[in-house]
Formats: structure tokens, C-alpha cells, sequence
């Protein structure tokens, strides 16, 4: 390798590797609140079928996210993913010391709106660091997210048990502890140019709406299980702990999916991979659903890697929508999708009042099947280059500009 190439590839891994250290602390804070809800259930003396809003008005916020998605192509810079993670941060904080539920929705408001911010603009920058493996980039960004919403449902029950509700603001620290080092290497985008073409919304719109529609199935799929597991475990009998340990299975896991499916995908095309993993999450839904002992971990498990291997592809494929606008693509994607499953949740959490949690997850078995259905109508981008390591004009354009030295890297924040 020439060794003028050596100071672009580190500061490049150096970069993702930030990248996916704040989706890791950002997807922390703004999702930990399942492996304690039964508590704060308790807490403000409410009933089970107030889960369902209650984690609505969490995940409404991300409806925002094409809207920042927005700002981010057009402003460049890299402002909303410190801002979001600010106040992922101090929304998860103040969810512990709130007093009732009229103060608890506006911090719940507040993640999901932190949390719609740092999204779309943190997918653009990672896009931009890829060199030709656009799915291995998402997936390694992702993976951190899968973790920090794995691992904080865990720590935040442990962190209730041991000292309470009002504790919580112990799960801020790191994140405050790491922003120094997150500030020197997160990097700054390019502002959108303003003689860019318009986006053809009309020839984009059937694309589009598929993308959002299969994303916002397996969205609700998501937030249903991160919802009602524990529920449906708590009203069985359960401890808190277990109940967070079975989400922990759930989002960890998923990691091993995040991987595979942008891997598979980069390699396989997309439809296929969406396909098998579509078609996987129903069937796993169902047997999670009539198992018993260890074995709910395990079939958990499996079922968190089919669920978040869909995740890296949806998204790349509402970036290829829009390839000048990528963090409005990624907003679109996940955002809109994100928000059309949270509604769904709060719809699905009324029948709790008449239906057992597990009804309501026999609910989104046939979702899952939807969904399968729907793949053969999704974009598909066949994979064309058999050198992984030969990259795209436009992406390593992209990918100088985000390197330390370049004007992009001294730019504004």
C-alpha cells in the first residue's frame, strides 16, 4: 500500500469507531426504559394498557427524523448528533426523578426527539466514510446501538432494584465522561450544494413508500416485543431483572444480525436477505410464543438476529433512493418508519385492556407475514463490483471531504 493511503484508512476507522460508540451511548439512554417499565408502572399507580402510550410518546419522535434528516443535507456539519445525544442523555436522566406522569411525557418527548436528531445525520457520516462496503459500514455503526440497547435495559433494572428510580441519572455519566473525545472525532459533513437538483419526489414516491411501509412493520415487530415481553413476563410472575435479561437477549443478539445482514446483503443483494429474515421473524415470534424455560432466551435470541439483520438493508436502500440526500433517505427509512411503529404500539397497547400481552404479540406474527410479502415489491440493487476494495466515485468524493485536514475536516460544526 502506498503510504500516502495509511493516513486516510486509520483516521477512517478511527471515525467509525467514535461513530459507533455514540450510537451506542445515544440508543442507551433513549431505550433502556423497557427493562424498567413494569417499575415506573408502579410507580405512577397506572395500568398495563398505558405501556403502550407511554412507549408511543417515546418513539413518536422519530416521525422527525426526515425533517432532520433535512436539516442535516442541507446545513452539513455535525451539530445534531451532538445535540441529540445531549439530550437522549438528559431525557433518560430525568425519566428517574420525575414525579408523575405529566412530568414523565415531556422527558419522554424529549429523547425521541434527541434521538431523531442524531440519527439521519450520524447514518450520512458513516455512509460517507465508506469506501465500497456501504452494508459492513452501516452494520458496524449499528452494532453499537444494538448494544447500548441491549445492555441499558440491564444496567438501568439493576440500577432501580439497588437504589430506585431516582438513580437513574447514573446511566448520563459516560456519556458526559466521553463528549471531549467525541467532539475531536465525530466528523463534519458537507453542506448540501445549493445548485443540487431538486429531489424527484414523483419518480421516488413508489420506492419510497415501500421502504417506509416494510420498515414500519417490522418497526412495530420491535417496539411490540421490547413492550410486552416484559409485561407478559411480569404478570407471569417474574422479576424485574429476568424480564430486562429476556430484551437484553432480544437486542444483543441482534448485533450477530446487524453483521450478517449488511455482509449477506453486500454480497447477496438485498430482496433475498429481506426476504429470509422476514420470514424467520414470524416463525420465531410464534414458537417464542409457545416455549417455555430457557428455551424463551434462546428462540429470543435467534429471533433478535432475523429482526435486525432487515435493519442495515432498509436503511441502504432508502440512502440509494435519495443519493444526494442520504440523511434524508436514512431519515425516511428509519425515522418515519419508527414513528408509524410507535403508533401502532399505542393502538396495539389499548387491546392490552381486553387482550393478554402474548395476544397482542400473536398480533404481530401475522404482521411478520405481511411483511414477507411485501419484500418482492421493495428496490433492489444487485451487487456489481466483485473487488469490495474498489470504491465508488461519488462515496470516496464523499469520504475525502470527511477526513481530518481537508476543508471538511477544520469546517464549522
Amino acid at each position: 500500500m502506498p503510504s500516502s493511503a495509511r493516513p486516510v484508512a486509520a483516521p477512517a476507522s478511527r471515525r467509525l469507531a467514535t461513530l459507533s460508540w455514540t450510537h451506542f451511548l445515544n440508543d442507551g439512554a433513549a431505550n433502556y426504559l423497557p427493562g424498567v417499565l413494569p417499575a415506573v408502572l408502579l410507580s405512577l399507580h397506572a395500568q398495563v394498557a398505558l405501556a403502550g402510550t407511554i412507549m408511543g410518546t417515546l418513539l413518536l419522535g422519530q416521525a422527525l427524523q426526515p425533517l432532520y434528516g433535512w436539516l442535516s443535507d442541507h446545513l452539513g456539519g455535525r451539530w445534531l448528533i451532538f445535540i441529540g445525544i445531549i439530550g437522549t442523555t438528559v431525557g433518560g436522566a430525568a425519566v428517574g426523578i420525575a414525579p408523575g406522569y405529566g412530568s414523565l411525557l415531556p422527558a419522554l418527548l424529549l429523547i425521541g426527539l434527541a434521538n431523531a436528531m442524531f440519527h439521519p445525520q450520524a447514518l450520512a457520516a458513516v455512509r460517507g466514510l465508506s469506501t465500497g462496503r456501504d452494508g459492513f459500514y452501516i452494520s458496524v455503526f449499528l452494532v453499537g446501538g444494538e448494544l447500548g440497547r441491549g445492555i441499558w435495559p440491564v444496567l438501568a433494572s439493576l440500577v432501580v432494584v439497588h437504589s430506585g428510580l431516582a438513580a437513574l441519572w447514573l446511566l448520563a455519566l459516560p456519556a458526559l465522561l466521553t463528549l471531549p473525545w467525541l467532539h475531536h472525532y465525530v466528523p463534519r459533513l458537507p453542506a448540501r450544494h445549493p445548485d443540487s437538483p431538486p429531489i424527484a419526489w414523483r419518480r421516488h414516491r413508489r420506492a419510497l413508500a415501500n421502504v417506509v411501509s416494510y420498515s414500519a412493520l417490522r418497526a412495530t415487530m420491535m417496539f411490540s416485543l421490547v413492550t410486552f415481553v416484559p409485561l407478559m413476563w411480569h404478570q407471569q410472575g417474574g422479576s424485574l431483572v429476568s424480564g430486562a435479561s429476556l430484551i437484553s437477549a432480544l437486542l444483543v443478539t441482534g448485533i450477530v444480525g446487524n453483521l450478517a445482514g449488511g455482509h449477506l446483503a453486500d454480497r447477496f443483494g438485498r430482496r433475498p436477505v429481506l426476504f429470509v429474515a422476514s420470514m424467520l421473524c414470524s416463525l420465531l415470534l410464534a414458537l417464542f410464543l409457545i416455549v417455555s424455560g430457557p428455551w424463551l432466551w434462546i428462540v429470543l435470541g435467534m429471533l433478535g438476529i432475523a429482526l435486525f439483520a432487515t435493519l442495515p438493508v432498509s436503511i441502504l436502500m432508502g440512502q440509494d433512493i435519495l443519493p444526494e440526500n442520504r440523511s434524508l433517505g436514512a431519515g425516511l427509512a428509519l425515522g418515519l418508519a419508527n414513528g408509524c411503529g410507535a403508533l401502532a404500539v399505542m393502538a396495539l397497547g389499548t387491546l392490552t385492556t381486553y387482550w393478554s400481552p402474548a395476544s397482542v404479540l400473536w398480533v404481530n406474527v401475522a404482521l411478520g407475514v405481511i411483511a414477507t410479502l411485501q419484500v418482492p415489491f421493495l428496490p433492489e440493487r444487485a451487487p456489481t463490483r466483485t473487488n469490495p476494495s474498489a470504491p465508488r466515485q461519488a462515496d470516496t468524493t464523499v469520504a475525502s471531504r470527511l477526513q481530518p485536514g481537508t476543508a471538511a475536516g477544520t469546517d464549522r460544526q
